[in-house]
C-alpha cells in the first residue's frame, strides 16, 4: 500500500505494455474522508467474453448495443463483487420484455467471471437501454448474492430494482440502476461511471463510507448514520461530482494512473496494489471439452450415431459462454473407446 498526494506513479510514465493488456482491478481511499474508489479495466477477459460468443455459429456476435450494455453490466459486477465481503458468487442480470430477454453477468469471490445474453428479436444499431430490454416498462435488474457454502435451509439473497425511476420514467444507464440498488440495500451514496466498446469494459465505482480513513476497511456501518448522511456529506459530493466529470472515451482509453490524477489532483489517495493475473478479474467459464465428451457418453452410442448420421458431426454449445465444441465420427468414436477401456481398468468415470 502507497500514500501519495494525487497517484502512487507519475502520470507521464506508462505501464509496460503487457499490463495494459491484463483485466486490472485497482482500490484506492481518499485519505481522512469517509470515502473510497475503484476503477475496473477488463481487457483480456472481455475480448474472451466476446471471442467466445462471435466464434458460435448459432448466436453470432453481439450487436453494438448489446455489446456494450452487457460490457458495462461486467464491469459493474466486478466493482460489486470487490465492494463487498462475501465468499461466493456475485450474479447481476437485467431483463425484461425487449429483444434482450436477459443479460447475465457472474463473478466469483476470487474475480472469476463470465457473462451472455439472451437475444431474441432485432436490435437496431442505436437502441437504448429501455428498448432492448425495457419495452413496456416492465424490465428488472436483479443483483444475487450466492454462498459458496450454505447453512440448511439457507437461500441466495436476492434484490431487484426497476429500470425506471420514482417518476415512471424509463432508466438509460445501467450506471444509474445501480447506483439506485446500492443506495437502497447499503444505504451509502455510490457513483458509478461505466463504459465498454469491443475491447474494453472500464468501470469507476466511489463510494461514501460511515467512517474516515484507514477506519474504512473495517467495514462496520450503523444503518441510521448511514440514512442521515445520504446526500449530505460534502467531501463525498465533491469527489463524486469530478468522478462525473469522466469522459466515456477518457475511461475506455487512459490508463488508471491518469484517470486518477486527472480526476484527483488535489486529493490525498491511499492507494492499493493492482490487482492483475491470477489474483485479478479474469474470464473462467466451468464449461470444457472433457465436460461435454461426458455428457455425450451419457447420451449412449447408439443416440450419438443416430446423430452423425444425420449431421456428420456431434455440436454441443455452453449454453453461458457461447463456446461451441464439434465432435466428428472419429472423436465421438474414441469417446466410448475410452470409456470401453476404463470400464475393463475398473476405473470410474465421473
Amino acid at each position: 500500500m502507497s500514500r501519495t498526494r494525487g497517484v502512487s506513479r507519475p502520470a507521464s510514465i506508462a505501464w509496460p505494455e503487457r499490463k495494459l493488456r491484463v483485466s486490472e482491478l485497482h482500490k484506492f481511499l481518499f485519505e481522512g474522508l469517509p470515502v473510497r474508489g475503484m476503477v475496473v479495466r477488463l481487457t483480456d477477459a472481455w475480448v474472451e467474453i466476446l471471442r467466445r460468443r462471435a466464434s458460435n455459429t448459432n448466436a453470432g456476435a453481439y450487436t453494438g448495443p448489446v455489446q456494450n450494455m452487457l460490457g458495462e453490466m461486467a464491469a459493474a459486477a466486478v466493482l460489486m463483487q470487490s465492494n463487498i465481503k462475501f465468499d461466493g458468487s456475485l450474479v447481476l442480470q437485467i431483463f425484461g420484455d425487449g429483444p434482450v430477454k436477459v443479460a447475465v453477468v457472474e463473478v466469483q469471490s476470487n474475480l472469476a467471471l463470465r457473462a451472455t445474453a439472451t437475444v431474441l428479436g432485432a436490435v437496431p444499431e442505436e437502441a437504448s437501454l429501455s428498448q432492448m430490454v425495457n419495452a413496456s416498462n416492465k424490465g428488472r435488474c436483479a443483483i444475487t448474492l450466492d454462498p459458496k457454502t450454505r447453512f440448511p435451509g439457507q437461500q441466495p439473497y436476492q434484490g431487484v430494482v426497476p429500470l425506471f425511476d420514482d417518476h415512471g420514467h424509463p432508466i438509460e444507464k445501467i450506471s444509474a440502476v445501480l447506483e439506485h440498488y446500492m443506495l437502497q440495500s447499503e444505504q451509502l451514496d455510490t457513483t458509478l461511471v461505466l463504459a465498454s466498446n469491443d475491447s474494453v469494459a472500464a468501470g469507476l465505482l466511489i463510494q461514501r463510507l460511515p467512517m474516515a480513513g484507514t477506519g474504512n476497511l473495517a467495514g462496520s456501518m450503523v444503518s441510521r448514520e448511514n440514512e442521515d448522511e445520504i446526500g449530505l456529506n460534502e467531501h463525498y459530493n465533491r469527489i463524486a461530482m469530478l468522478a462525473s466529470s469522466l469522459k466515456r472515451e477518457e475511461l475506455l482509453t487512459l490508463d488508471v494512473d491518469t484517470i486518477l490524477h486527472r480526476l484527483f489532483w488535489e486529493e490525498q489517495i491511499t492507494r492499493f496494489e493492482p490487482m492483475t493475473g491470477p489474483t485479478g478479474p479474469r474470464f473462467a467459464c466451468s464449461c470444457s471439452r472433457e465436460r461435454v465428451s461426458k455428457m455425450i457418453r451419457g447420451l449412449g452410442r447408439e443416440e450419438v450415431e443416430d446423430i452423425l448420421a444425420e449431421r456428420g458431426d456431434v455440436e454441443v454449445a455452453c449454453e453461458f459462454c457461447g463456446m461451441q465444441y464439434r465432435f466428428d465420427p472419429v472423436d465421438a468414436a474414441q469417446i466410448f473407446t475410452d470409456s470401453a477401456r476404463l470400464g475393463a481398468s475398473g476405473g470410474d468415470v465421473h
